[in-house]
């Protein structure tokens, strides 16, 4: 068994916006009366997603070129090293779809980081999602089930922390070690009176576990 690993959704988390709302606000400005359905519980996450990504209509270049726009936790590029220099593997686990999530990471030089995610492509002016309900990790609602990734990830670490912002995230925190949670996760744990960290960024995390003796 290895001792650690650190794992952490992207949207939200890594990333200071969610990808699907810098699509709505430039290309999709009606996706809002579907945003507020699928908040409702009226729409699939995964189906809520794949509609937003396919109404983009522009060329991957311009497609990368907004991926690139998005801003991430200034500390976790530095997180990530530390984790990695101390001995700890650091995952990315994603609702979304890899095809943003890995040019962001090429964009900042974040390595040796895999990524568990909804596989996707650019085609015909579009990000498209390969969803296998054959997949291990499958969810019907999600596309990928968090919380089967974690428990997997569980029968080789001794410790596994996590890190989310919202509803999906909820569910992975039930598996997780420690779970730090941002945003709205704060208060859907607390309903669901699921153990969290409280915290608002990464360096709240980095600072939690140095105080923790696991970073130096």
């Amino acid at each position: 068994m290895k001792k650690w690993a650190f794992v952490s959704d992207f949207d939200g988390t890594i990333s200071k916006k969610d990808f699907y709302h810098l699509v709505m606000e430039k290309y999709f400005h009606e996706g809002a009366a579907l945003f507020t359905k699928w908040k409702a519980g009226e729409m699939k996450d995964i189906d809520f997603l794949t509609t937003v990504f396919s109404s983009i209509h522009q060329d991957e270049t311009q497609i990368i070129e907004d991926i690139h726009s998005l801003e991430i936790d200034e500390h976790v590029t530095a997180f990530i090293r530390k984790v990695q220099a101390q001995g700890g593997d650091f995952y990315i686990l994603s609702a979304g779809t890899d095809y943003y999530i890995d040019h962001i990471l090429q964009k900042h030089g974040i390595t040796d980081v895999k990524v568990f995610s909804n596989e996707g492509y650019y085609q015909e002016k579009n990000v498209h999602m390969n969803i296998d309900p054959a997949h291990p990790h499958y969810s019907e609602r999600y596309g990928i089930d968090k919380s089967k990734v974690i428990a997997e990830l569980k029968e080789e670490y001794d410790t596994i922390y996590f890190a989310g912002d919202s509803e999906p995230d909820s569910h992975p925190a039930d598996v997780a070690d420690v779970t730090f949670a941002m945003e709205a996760l704060q208060g859907i744990l607390e309903e669901r009176c699921t153990p969290f960290i409280k915290v608002n960024d990464f360096h709240d995390i980095d600072r939690y576990l140095t105080d923790a003796g696991v970073l130096k």
